[in-house]
C-alpha cells in the first residue's frame, strides 16, 4: 500500500481547513466513523463541525482539564455550549500524558513525560493526536478496536491528522498509529 503524508512547511492555525480535508477525505476513503479533535476553546471543534456536516461521522472534541484554567487553557461554558449545539461531543479530561500527580514528583523521568518528549521529536499536534485517543478511549468514548482519525495542532488550529488505533492508558503500548495524514515538517 502507498500513501501520501502532507508536510505543513509552518505548524499553526492556518493548516487546519486543510488538515480537516485530509481528515474527512480519508475517514470516508476507510470506513472510518469517528474523528477526534482536540480544541481548546472551540475553533477547530467548530471548523470540524462545519467540514464534516452530512458526512455521518462523529465528532468528538477533547478539552483539557480545568487544572489548567491559570494557563488559559480551558473551553469555557460558553465555549463548550457552542460546540455542542453545532453536534459536536465534549470530552473533558485530564491529560493522559502527563499533568498529574507523578509530574509533582517526578519530572522529566516520569513515563509519561517520556512518551510526550518522544512524540514532541515528531511535533505538538502528534503528542497531543495521540494523547486524546488514550483520554477517550479511558472516557468510554472510542473503541480500542476500531480505527479513528485523531486530529490536534501545534498551540491554535490544527496541523497533525493520524489514523490510529487508541488503547487505555495501563495498556498504551497497544495504541497503534497507522498513517501519518499530515504534520508540519518543522516545530
Amino acid at each position: 500500500m502507498q500513501g501520501q503524508i502532507t508536510y505543513f512547511t509552518k505548524e499553526g492555525k492556518q493548516n487546519t481547513t486543510e488538515t480537516l480535508m485530509l481528515a474527512k477525505s480519508r475517514a470516508l476513503a476507510l470506513g472510518i466513523k469517528t474523528v477526534l479533535v482536540a480544541s481548546t476553546h472551540g475553533y477547530t471543534a467548530l471548523e470540524a463541525a462545519k467540514h464534516f456536516s452530512g458526512s455521518g461521522i462523529s465528532l468528538i472534541a477533547v478539552t483539557i482539564s480545568a487544572a489548567f484554567v491559570e494557563e488559559g487553557w480551558c473551553m469555557t461554558a460558553r465555549e463548550r455550549a457552542a460546540v455542542e449545539a453545532a453536534g459536536v461531543k465534549v470530552l473533558t479530561s485530564q491529560l493522559s500524558f502527563g499533568g498529574g500527580i507523578e509530574d509533582a514528583f517526578q519530572g522529566d523521568s516520569s513515563p509519561q513525560a517520556v512518551i510526550s518528549n518522544t512524540l514532541y521529536c515528531f511535533s505538538q499536534g502528534m503528542k497531543v493526536a495521540a494523547e486524546i485517543a488514550v483520554m477517550a478511549a479511558e472516557a468510554g468514548l472510542v473503541s480500542t478496536d476500531e480505527e479513528i482519525i485523531s486530529v490536534a495542532g501545534s498551540n491554535e488550529g490544527a496541523d497533525t491528522a493520524l489514523v490510529l488505533q487508541p488503547a487505555f492508558a495501563k495498556k498504551f503500548k497497544q495504541l497503534r498509529i497507522m498513517e501519518i495524514l499530515c504534520k508540519p515538517r518543522s516545530g
